[in-house]
């Protein structure tokens, strides 16, 4: 029987409401989103950005890493602002030589133990909460309080989720069992059977550049809790809240007595590729991967040796039939095609909308007036620029942009996107999202996931049409949300029929502070695994369950 650990203790209680909130699926967090100095502590801020201004223009302070060659800096904001942090460049040989001999003693610990300290790391970045939100927001472009939320908060939750289902999934066997077998006359066979959880090897994290720490975290924490060592390869655009993640938890590792060498960094040199060499290492056994359809594809071909668990592109989609609450379904849309400027994975790009129009509190509107509801919504909320900013973010890179002028020509444009000065930032790359009018046969163009601020108005010849494309292009693209508006609820049932065929989650009717393209930790799954979008979910059992396996021993009594 495992001892309970000094850090298992410690957390016990947040394990347990964890546990708790993972089989109840109700609301609940371990760490507030608001980052009220109420909260935090009137230094807080000020003191988590002087820890991040403190890693610019210098050498990232992880000198105990193994295995470094050189360093790299290939970082570049968003926002203009030059950051100039240099990171070890590993040799991939002596790196992963490291990770695997760092292993045996993190399995021989148990569940518990490595459950406490992987909760005791979330608690070491939760103190340093605003340090990593400011590389979250510097990196990606989100704007502040976004890149705090989603960065911090938010990535732990997700993370503490993750840990959550590892360690129900571990110790859903027991750790021994007595087993005793009638054998007529003579005695009973008897037999001692020991299980111990056996990890299947080093795990590959491949982060993505838009939300570094909030899509790696439940990979990063699944593999670690399960007894893998993990090697963290950021994108080169965003590699600060991946470092700062991996500096603390090397930190909390080494102070448990554990090889600090259980998580590393491998940060790549411009141009290398590097994420295509670690893949294909035999002791790369597990790979995390956020990003391109194409990459992601390659992975699931090649990286045969290795469980590959990878979200990619999808094209998401509204329905809209009818709503008893015009104003507020214009407003949810517009808000969730503003938010980081359509930069997230979940945000709506197609709306269909039938040609004779929907009927609604306000009487019935045409097809024009539903597109100039929804542009009017976006362009209210990015009128002020200085308030725009705040939702919108910045573009995190030039192929949004290039997008965004090939958009212009494929339809009739209800809201052009326009260039805006960033009052803080001189150098910001800012556009407000756009809105294009396309017919049902452009299916060429919303077909395709176009990531960034392009949205489609798709006119259809009536809701059982859009029902019919919906279901065909989540069939052959993928998409991680989807939402239906109307106030017939046999419209209502079978949307979600056809998104329950398609694999994608649903949201229904959404008008107040609710938003499709967010989801909450230990309630909403994120991706179902269940269309080609993503082939796992975040977070579930099958999400952890194939990064160990079972080995058992058995003796006669």
């Amino acid at each position: 029987m495992e001892n309970s650990h000094p850090l298992f203790t410690k957390h016990a209680d947040t394990i347990e409401a964890a546990l708790t909130a993972i089989a109840e699926r109700g609301y609940w967090s371990a760490y507030p989103e608001s980052p009220s100095p109420k909260i935090y502590g009137e230094h807080a801020a000020a003191d988590g950005e002087a820890a991040y201004r403190a890693y610019l223009h210098n050498d990232f302070p992880l000198k105990d890493q193994p295995a470094t060659i050189d360093w790299v800096s290939t970082e570049r904001s968003p926002f203009g602002v030059d950051l100039d942090v240099r990171y070890p460049h590993p040799d991939v040989d002596g790196l992963l030589a490291a990770a695997t001999a760092a292993m045996p003693a993190w399995r021989k610990a148990g569940p518990q133990t490595r459950v406490g300290v992987c909760v005791e790391i979330l608690a070491r970045l939760h103190a340093h909460v605003f340090e990593l939100a400011n590389a979250v927001h510097m990196t990606t472009g989100q704007a502040f309080v976004m890149g705090f939320q989603a960065g911090g908060p938010h990535a732990l939750d997700r993370a503490l989720e993750a840990i959550a289902y590892a360690h129900r999934e571990m110790t859903r066997t027991p750790a021994s069992a007595t087993w005793e077998k009638p054998a007529g006359k003579g005695d009973p066979l008897r037999m001692t059977k020991t299980y111990h959880v056996v990890p299947r090897g080093v795990a590959l994290v491949i982060g993505c550049n838009t939300f570094p720490t909030w899509n790696s975290y439940p990979g990063l924490f699944a593999s670690l809790a399960t007894g893998n060592a993990v090697v963290v390869k950021p994108h080169p655009r965003a590699v600060l809240p991946l470092a700062i993640t991996v500096l603390y938890a090397r930190q909390v590792l080494a102070e448990a007595g554990f090889d600090p060498n259980l998580v590393t960094l491998a940060a790549e040199a411009p141009g290398e590729g590097l994420a295509k060499t670690l893949a294909l290492r035999p002791e790369v056994r597990i790979i995390d991967f956020t990003g391109s359809t194409e990459f992601g594809d390659w992975l699931e071909a090649n990286a045969r040796q290795a469980a590959v668990y990878t979200e990619k592109a999808g094209v998401n989609t509204i329905i809209v039939d009818s709503t008893d609450d015009f104003a507020g379904m214009c407003r949810n849309i517009g808000f969730s095609l503003t938010l980081y400027s359509g930069q997230m994975c979940t945000t709506p790009q197609n709306i269909l909308v039938p040609a004779g129009g929907i009927e609604t509190d306000q009487g019935h509107k045409s097809l024009g007036e539903v597109a100039e509801g929804i542009a009017g919504a976006v362009a209210k909320l990015t009128a002020d620029p200085a308030r725009g900013v705040e939702l919108t973010g910045a573009i995190v890179n030039d192929a949004v942009l290039e997008r965004l002028d090939q958009a212009r020509s494929v339809g009739e444009v209800v809201l052009d996107s326009v260039t805006v000065a960033h009052p803080t930032y001189e150098h910001a790359v800012v556009r407000t999202p756009m809105v294009v009018k396309l017919s049902a046969d452009a299916e060429d163009a919303f077909g395709s996931e176009w990531f960034g601020p392009i949205s489609f108005i798709v006119e259809t010849g009536s809701t059982t049409e859009s029902l019919r494309i919906f279901g065909k292009t989540v069939g052959q693209k993928g998409a991680l949300t989807a939402a239906i508006y109307s106030t017939d609820n046999d419209v209502v049932l079978a949307a979600e029929e056809a998104a329950t065929l398609a694999g994608v989650h649903l949201s229904c009717n959404l008008t107040g502070g609710v938003f499709v393209n967010q989801s909450a930790a230990f309630s909403d799954f994120h991706a179902s695994g269940a269309n080609p979008a993503a082939n796992a979910a975040l977070t579930d059992s099958a999400y952890v369950a194939n990064r160990f396996r079972i080995v058992q021993s058995r003796r006669h009594v």
